[in-house]
């Protein structure tokens, strides 16, 4: 039996990031010219302190930000000419949920306003709720959640589009620590199970060490990436990685790589 040829198509990254920058209209540099290939299965965390231009990375990679010059490519195609066979998801900072909307509704928006016929769109949020291990909460509205659930909401709507590629600015940055390692195991499990590539942002070390196969590490004034670090260890992880050796020797190279970067910064120094 002849093996199957793959198609160039078929062996595309996921994001591929061609000497793009931004500068605003007023002159800042938010983002020196970047190069950042993100391949298929991966999960690549953007590790940096505020204003370092992390976030301006992930909304030009959405397509919701152009750069100034460059260009950002998903599957080897420009943003808006994304084939509609190739799914992104986006889930923000906060949780963005409608307040007067039960979980349900909120979860089936994206698929409500791409015209998905009802039974096949309520089926497809049960399983994404089903997923996030909320589908007992689906009649709830959002008040009645805690802030771990309401950002569980969020992230399946964010699968409930099916998505290949999800990316994440900072969604557990405001919840406490417990809440967020939890969050932050349950992601991996559905990175795993799903097969998902992941874009993620963060300021935590520690979160950026458990989660990702490779850390792109960034620094402010003006925003650029400074390192690129893989994170191997094996899947799945749990809580005995966060107290291993191991786990303190990424923490601590990732910390100096970080305040190398910020050496020549008098305002991060002092912070």
């Amino acid at each position: 039996m002849t093996e199957a040829v793959r198609s160039p198509a078929a062996d595309a990254p996921p994001v591929e990031v061609l000497s793009a920058h931004k500068t605003y209209p007023n002159g800042t540099v938010a983002l020196r010219p970047v190069e950042l290939t993100v391949r298929d299965g991966e999960f690549v965390t953007l590790l940096g302190p505020s204003g370092c231009g992390k976030s301006t990375l992930l909304r030009m990679v959405a397509g919701l930000l152009a750069p100034s010059d460059g260009r950002v490519l998903l599957w080897r195609r420009p943003v808006a000419d994304l084939d509609a066979a190739r799914r992104l998801s986006f889930v923000f900072q906060e949780a963005t949920l409608m307040p007067w909307a039960r979980v349900q509704a909120n979860v089936r928006l994206p698929l409500d306003l791409a015209g998905v016929p009802r039974a096949e769109a309520d089926a497809r949020v049960a399983a994404a709720l089903e997923l996030v291990g909320l589908s007992r909460f689906a009649s709830h509205r959002p008040r009645e959640l805690s802030g771990g659930m309401q950002m569980r909401v969020s992230i399946a709507r964010g699968l409930v589009t099916e998505p290949q590629l999800l990316l994440m600015d900072e969604p557990f940055g405001a919840l406490d620590e417990i809440t967020r390692n939890r969050l932050d195991a349950d992601l991996l499990a559905l990175w795993r199970r799903q097969r998902l590539t992941c874009l993620f942002v963060t300021h935590s070390i520690h979160e950026a060490v458990f989660l990702s196969t490779r850390v792109v590490v960034m620094a402010a004034r003006p925003g650029r990436i400074v390192e690129t670090f893989d994170i191997d260890e094996p899947q799945p992880r749990d809580a005995s990685f966060r107290v291993s050796a191991r786990f303190g020797e990424y923490a601590r190279h990732l910390q100096d790589s970080l305040l190398r970067a910020s050496a020549d910064d008098p305002e991060a120094a002092l912070a």
